[in-house]
Formats: structure tokens, sequence, C-alpha cells
């Protein structure tokens, strides 16, 4: 997977669950979560490469709080467009 993208879990209409996948190599795997806390956690792969951000509070977390971690891991920051499944419902 080239591009990061965010897949979002509905229950009753309104968002549950989210998770930002980061760009990595087909098949990869988690071996390792930390919690960044604020139902933010960081996915890494084998090598501590990050993989992906578990989002458990979708309606609480802020965008600042999601590129704070981006930037910790030199990645690029989000958009807020990139967030709008997040505030839908």
């Amino acid at each position: 997977m080239k591009a990061r993208y965010l897949e979002v879990t509905y229950r009753k209409g309104k968002p549950f669950a989210a998770y930002l996948y980061l760009p990595r190599e087909p098949n990869t795997k988690s071996t390792k979560t930390e919690d960044f806390g604020s139902g933010l956690l960081v996915d890494y792969q084998a090598d501590g490469s990050p993989i992906g951000l578990e989002i458990t509070a979708p309606r609480k977390v802020t965008l600042d709080q999601i590129n704070a971690i981006l930037s910790q891991f030199n990645l690029p920051l989000l958009e807020p467009q990139e967030l709008t499944p997040l505030k839908a419902a």
C-alpha cells in the first residue's frame, strides 16, 4: 500500500472506531502496539516502523492529536478534510 487511508466503523450511524492505515508493504503485520492515550494507539511492524493508528474514541480525537503523533514519526500531517468521516453523523 503506497498511500495512507482512513477506515471508519460505524455503529447506529455514529463512528465507533477507526484505523488510519499508513504506507507499508503488502502483508505487513503488526508486532507491537503503543498506547498514546486519548483513544489513540500506534501499531508497529517488526522493524519498529509505524504501520497504522488505531482510533478507539473517534468522536473525541482531534486533528492536532493525530498530527502530533504523525510528526513524531516524520510522516506527512493530515489535512482537516481527511478526518471528515469521523465527524459524520
